[in-house]
């Protein structure tokens, strides 16, 4: 694989001195350490008292890119302590992470900066670029305006740019199954271009999106209609009559798993359907894409699923991609309530969770936390969410049924 150009890529700064990470990990164990998961952890994920029960999933929270993430943002603040220090976005999707870097001075630039804040940046500033990662043109920007960066891009995002620069390579234009306005999806479409941006994308978000592109693979169509059903997801000169000739599949990397192999299945199928299984094999390519973490926290999920419980509670960042996934799993099965921290859990009558159908934060009413009955509550949470967060979910629901935070620690 060729390198971006040099003057492509900003100054990156290494931060990561045994030193600096040594007083880092203390600082991130302060903010975001839980005593209580970590036995919750060691008792195979269940605690008891009296009739009130909890199960936590075998895998939830924070995953190695998050943590890393993390630390080096805290590393960049206590290695440039007078310098001014920016972060593109939001380090991941998750308020209480966010809060805390602000109460550092980091203050938080648009994911891309308006002109306005690309004018006001000097030489002598740190941009930290978030997990997600952030275009080519963004980072082209900051070159040009001479700041330093820190880079905390997971490695699975790159992974994934890997595969559809390679994609370009080869004249395949990359399927991107992902949301549009995704942080991590738009970095992925622009390495999709290629290194001489010759490159096409098109990103499809449900399975009926890539019907629509099965459809015009087996039948053509009309362009200008296909263009409009997908209008801000493809590149600029992007030609369903060209570019769907040959097709690369990837995916934003926290994704409904089932559901991106599905979405694979069916690209591949209309790919056969018209070129025969000899061509397809020059035509369609796929590489699975769907990063490590969140594949354990919905097979983790599956199986607390197992396991009797009245209700689940899914602990993150309305806007995190990973932990709405999870939402969607379990509301299948049970009632299950996203919410973003403990405040939500008003009273044993009512919950402050995000209806993922009505697209907001509105109140739900858990009837079986009533009464004095047993009750068995399940508690998951995306790769963003911090184990603290999870803790105060666990005492407070404890509360509500009426056991102190001693008893809870007794056990």
């Amino acid at each position: 694989m060729s390198a971006s150009p040099p003057s492509d890529r900003p100054r990156k700064v290494n931060v990561r001195t045994p030193e600096v990470m040594a007083r880092v990990q203390a600082q991130v164990e302060n903010h975001y350490r839980s005593t209580i998961v970590e036995r919750l952890r060691q008792n195979g994920g269940v605690i008891a008292v009296g009739h009130t029960t909890i199960r936590l999933a075998r895998q939830f929270g924070f995953c190695y890119g998050v943590e890393r993430a993390i630390d080096l943002a805290y590393a960049a603040r206590k290695v440039f302590g007078d310098r001014r220090l920016f972060l593109l976005g939001e380090i991941i999707h998750n308020p209480e992470v966010n809060r805390q870097l602000s109460a550092m001075d980091i203050r938080m630039l648009h994911n891309p900066p308006t002109e306005a804040q690309f004018a006001d940046l000097q030489p002598d500033d740190i941009v930290i670029i978030p997990a997600f990662g952030a275009t080519t043109a963004v980072m082209q920007r900051l070159t040009a305006r001479g700041c330093g960066t820190v880079d905390t891009t997971c490695g699975d995002v790159m992974s994934v740019w890997r595969r559809v620069r390679e994609y370009a390579r080869r004249g395949l234009t990359s399927i991107i199954h992902g949301k549009s306005a995704h942080e991590e999806t738009r970095a992925t479409a622009s390495r999709a271009l290629g290194d001489d941006g010759l490159g096409n994308y098109l990103i499809v978000l449900t399975l009926a999106d890539a019907e629509r592109v099965c459809h015009y693979i087996r039948h053509g169509g009309n362009k200008y209609e296909f263009l409009q059903q997908f209008t801000g997801a493809h590149s600029d000169d992007f030609d369903p009559d060209l570019h769907l000739q040959r097709i690369g599949v990837a995916n934003q990397t926290t994704m409904l798993k089932s559901e991106t192999e599905d979405l694979q299945g069916r690209l591949r199928q209309a790919i056969v359907d018209r070129d025969g299984n000899a061509l397809a094999l020059e035509n369609f390519s796929v590489f699975d894409t769907i990063c490590g973490a969140t594949q354990e926290r919905q097979d983790a999920l599956y199986a607390l699923l197992q396991e009797p419980m009245d209700l689940l509670l899914v602990v993150g960042g309305y806007n995190s991609s990973n932990t709405t996934h999870l939402v969607e799993i379990a509301e299948k099965h049970l009632p299950t309530f996203f919410i973003q921290d403990s405040s939500c859990l008003k009273s044993l009558e009512e919950i402050i969770h995000f209806d993922l159908h009505a697209k907001q934060e509105q109140p739900g009413y858990p009837a079986k936390l009533l009464g004095d009955g047993p009750v068995t509550v399940g508690i998951t949470a995306g790769a963003s969410c911090p184990n603290n967060l999870i803790e105060e979910t666990v005492l407070r629901l404890f509360a509500l049924r009426g056991i102190s935070e001693d008893l809870v620690k007794a056990v």
